[in-house]
């Protein structure tokens, strides 16, 4: 029996350990996947506060490590359904059943694919979801980059260290991301733009990626271009897929909550990119946890008298 569980070691779930545990409540860190999260697949993090650059791998290591000195024990596991029973909170896993009397929720988001033919089947032959763990296969090559948002055009600029050519096929006729970056995709020679196009299949022969197949959304035109690697960044879907029968979801699936990370389930909080809201930064991440850390504190007191 926990005080409190947090599903997620992403920043918003280290740092909702981290205040839980330095509170003296018993916590357990359910953790689906190496810790860290969306961090993991970010090379350079250059808006976190106290660092000028630094690396995503870098900063999950560095909100890793206090979280022993203070007792956190650490669990493995994907959460497959909660329940409440009570006063009490049940996480299941494929192995095992956990039981806590504060939950919190801490899952992210997984990146949002374009379901068009030819993505699963060439899904890690070409098709790609993380340039820091995939862009070094694709030395030499000519790269398609799918969206225009922060994360798309970030991953463009990194992936020009390694391509020949860089190309971001985009839905709008302007990009979605900050204007700094922007302006760093303008400036670099490597980087080249598809406007107002969607990719309609992407093709190959039995090994890889050949070509992919691209539509003007305004003339209707399609053409066929070469490209070695597909990299997509079109949105986030929630991971909330365990929780949805709690009744704590909107309509798209991210977990309602107020601003002390409440759900309206009592003794259950979400935190980070699970949670509905307008922005999704490391910094507000880290925010959410440090509140619901502190909640869940003041919700065990209570309940305990």
């Amino acid at each position: 029996m926990y005080d409190t569980l947090i599903v997620g070691s992403g920043p918003a779930g280290m740092t909702a350990a981290l205040y839980a545990a330095r509170s003296n409540l018993k916590v357990g860190l359910l953790e689906g996947g190496i810790y860290g999260g969306q961090m993991n697949n970010t090379a350079d993090i250059e808006n976190y506060p106290g660092y000028e650059l630094i690396s995503g791998p870098d900063l999950a290591e560095k909100m890793y490590q206090p979280l022993e000195k203070f007792g956190v024990e650490h669990l493995f596991g994907q959460a497959v359904d909660v329940q409440v029973d009570g006063r009490i909170k049940k996480v299941i896993t494929e192995e095992e059943v956990f039981e806590t009397k504060s939950l919190i929720l801490a899952m992210g988001a997984q990146h949002r694919p374009l379901e068009v033919p030819g993505e699963a089947e060439y899904n890690s032959r070409g098709v790609s979801y993380c340039a820091v763990c995939d862009g070094a296969f694709f030395r030499g090559q000519d790269l398609l980059v799918v969206g225009g948002g922060d994360s798309a055009v970030e991953e463009a600029i990194f992936l020009t260290q390694f391509a020949k050519t860089v190309t971001i096929v985009h839905r709008r006729d302007e990009l979605r991301a900050q204007k700094i970056i922007q302006d760093r995709a303008f400036a670099n020679e490597k980087i080249k733009f598809i406007w107002d196009s969607v990719v309609t299949e992407i093709k190959g022969d039995e090994r890889k990626v050949q070509t992919v197949e691209i539509k003007n959304v305004k003339t209707g035109e399609i053409s066929e271009q070469a490209f070695g690697g597909v990299f997509i960044y079109v949105g986030l879907d929630p991971m909330s897929q365990s929780v949805v029968q709690l009744g704590i979801t909107d309509e798209q699936g991210w977990i309602v909550t107020n601003e002390a990370m409440e759900t309206s389930q009592p003794g259950i909080f979400a935190i980070g990119d699970i949670r509905q809201k307008q922005l999704r930064q490391i910094t507000t991440a880290v925010g959410d946890g440090a509140t619901a850390g502190q909640q869940a504190y003041h919700y065990i007191t209570e309940l305990e008298g």
